[in-house]
């Protein structure tokens, strides 16, 4: 059995980070480790170390990874 590895990059991190907390599943202040609940453990090292190579920390909250948002009632 062939197993494809998925490559995050940040960007794709922060895209599935923000579309958790817009559907209501994680909370903004919650730390950014909470984020393994909902990517599969296998690829869960791939998005450690991008998130490490850009100097975020684990215990970071949510909000620190996704603070680029951008909102269309401005």
């Amino acid at each position: 059995m062939t197993y494809t590895t998925v490559q995050y990059s940040l960007e794709i991190i922060r895209d599935e980070a923000r579309e958790l907390v817009h559907k209501g599943v994680l909370s903004r202040q919650q730390p950014i480790y909470t984020l393994c609940q909902y990517i599969p453990a296998r690829e869960w090292a791939c998005v450690e170390g991008e998130l490490e190579e850009c100097n975020f920390l684990l215990r970071d909250r949510i909000a620190d990874l996704i603070s680029s948002e951008k909102w269309d009632n401005d």
